[in-house]
């Protein structure tokens, strides 16, 4: 399971985009170019070379280390029609000999400019399907896929767009990041217009709002999750993060939005919001009492089992009350579930279509990709993987773990390298809070030493446990081999790190990698049963 990955997922496009000139590009966007521009038609755009298709524009945009102007020959080279970029990037990428046209900002302008070129631009007109974006430090992945289950279960010709997936029509492909660029979702909107998706659940990360990847896209509803410890790389303190989060509630980024109170940033949230808001809270994980008590919805857990959570979702003001099973552990997931009911209704999809279709399902039917997915079949012991990697997250998810188990909890965990520090002690420690035992093993270094993230996690959970309930096992393959000798009936495994992902990056390579097949074979191996495979992987048997 070490050999460099080929399966980078691809960039969606249209079949049949709008057609644009150069000339009109750049009369539209541009303030200068070089060349000529006559006769030249835009096909598409990209920042990337690597998935660049002929006749398309290349978007040179100065990164952390290099010019994209520099790649300018190989743009060429793969049949770029012109290069957009600043003066800058002109000056570099002129002896190319491609037609340019020059932009003060390539990153700021890139949205819009996707918008234009694939025809997505906001409008009523647009043809574009009915849209719901999810921002918040934890819940964003969850909601999506279970907004885009229950959408599915009213019989709607659904797309989706998160972390772990991109999705249209239900075709889907593994996604790269969270949020895509602003060309590869304006792209992969058009696609859904052309396969007559009627509603889409997009995932929208911090740096997707910060880094201009949701521009010149209007959401029917928008919803806050929640906020809590994450990306303290990115920003100074926690009021800078939220802040960054706020653009999304603005009335040229929303019609609607739907905002929890379960953590004290909700009441800002709801106080800056420029558009209608309705508030949701879920008393059983909410922060502050009082703040959740003036929400207008609440959601009430009635159950937890080991394969989902029951809830009551009531309506504060009109008494509507709805009963239903979301089929992942912990109250948090009931609240994800909650909020995706009430985003739909925002939508104006009618309260008795949606609790008519849960309640001829027998609850909500969404597989929730790396998100206390179940490996295990019946009669052993129970095995997680998930992709929680806060420290909140984290707890809410052993707090339900610990509550469903009736053996022992192992915990293992790592760790992203390259990224945010400073929770790494506070989510070692949550694990060993609720952990009879934990493992500290390797995740996805990037370019740091995994020595280093290992080091950063164990401190947490050694704070709390003994060394001889604190393991350090690498690498992972071996770790989830030992972790399953630990545990027999009544006993479970929460593995937090891989997740959904098919891939680890080290070094700069990306390799084949599967938390959730290294988990399948090891209990296989062990003799204990698994359950349906409900993914695709590039080694799997």
């Amino acid at each position: 399971m070490t050999k460099p990955a080929s399966n980078i997922p691809p960039v969606l496009r249209p079949e049949n985009p709008p057609k644009r000139t150069l000339t009109e590009l750049a009369e539209r966007f541009g303030r200068g170019s070089r060349g000529s521009l006559e006769g030249v038609e835009v096909r598409g755009v990209t920042l990337a070379t690597t998935d660049l298709h002929p006749g398309e524009v290349f978007v040179a945009i100065h990164g952390r280390n290099k010019h994209g102007a520099e790649f300018a020959q190989a743009a060429a080279d793969a049949g770029a029609a012109a290069i957009v970029t600043d003066a800058e990037g002109a000056d570099i990428a002129e002896p190319v000999g491609l037609p340019i046209v020059i932009v003060d900002d390539p990153r700021g302008v890139l949205g819009a400019l996707a918008a234009w070129v694939f025809g997505t631009e906001p409008g009523a007109d647009s043809g574009l399907p009915i849209l719901f974006g999810t921002t918040g430090t934890d819940g964003k992945t969850s909601i999506t896929h279970i907004l885009d289950g229950i959408l599915g279960q009213l019989g709607v010709v659904s797309g989706l767009s998160s972390s772990a997936l991109r999705v249209v029509a239900g075709d889907a492909v593994m996604a790269r990041l969270t949020t895509p660029e602003a060309y590869e979702m304006h792209a992969l909107l058009a696609v859904m217009r052309e396969h007559h998706v009627e509603a889409a659940a997009l995932e929208v990360s911090v740096q997707a709002i910060m880094r201009h990847r949701v521009d010149a896209i209007v959401f029917d509803v928008t919803m806050f999750t929640n906020l809590s410890h994450d990306h303290m790389d990115d920003f100074s303190g926690m009021d800078e993060y939220l802040e960054a989060k706020l653009p999304l509630f603005r009335a040229d980024r929303a019609r609607r939005a739907v905002v929890s109170l379960d953590t004290p940033a909700g009441a800002e949230v709801v106080a800056r919001a420029e558009v209608p808001v309705v508030t949701i809270a879920t008393p059983a994980i909410a922060v502050d009492q009082d703040l959740a008590a003036t929400a207008e919805w609440t959601v009430t857990v009635l159950e937890e089992t080991l394969d989902g959570t029951g809830f009551t979702l009531t309506n504060n003001e009109d008494g509507r009350t709805l009963t239903s099973f979301v089929p992942v552990i912990g109250p948090h997931m009931a609240a994800n579930a909650g909020a995706a009911i009430v985003m739909l209704l925002e939508a104006g999809y009618p309260w008795e279509r949606i609790a008519s279709a849960l309640d001829r399902d027998g609850g909500i039917r969404a597989h929730l990709p790396g998100r206390a997915e179940r490996i295990h079949g019946e009669g052993g012991p129970a095995v997680y993987v998930d992709f929680g990697h806060t420290p909140v997250g984290i707890q809410k998810t052993l707090e339900a773990m610990r509550r469903v188990t009736t053996g022992k909890l192992v915990v293992m965990m790592g760790a992203d390298g390259d990224r945010d520090t400073t929770k790494r002690f506070a989510m070692g420690k949550a694990a060993a809070d609720y952990g009879d035992v934990v493992i500290i093993t390797d995740h996805n270094p990037r370019w740091e030493d995994p020595a280093n993230v290992r080091r950063m996690l164990l401190e947490g959970a050694r704070s709390v446990k003994p060394e001889q309930d604190a393991y350090e096992i690498v690498p992972p393959e071996q770790a989830i081999v030992d972790a399953v000798k630990l545990v027999g009936p009544g006993d479970a495994i929460m593995w937090f790190g891989p997740g959904h992902q098919d891939h680890r990056d080290v070094q700069g390579v990306r390799l084949f990698y599967s938390g959730r097949e290294l988990a399948r074979r090891a209990l296989i191996d062990a003799g204990w049963p698994v359950g349906e495979r409900n993914w695709n992987d590039p080694y799997a048997d």
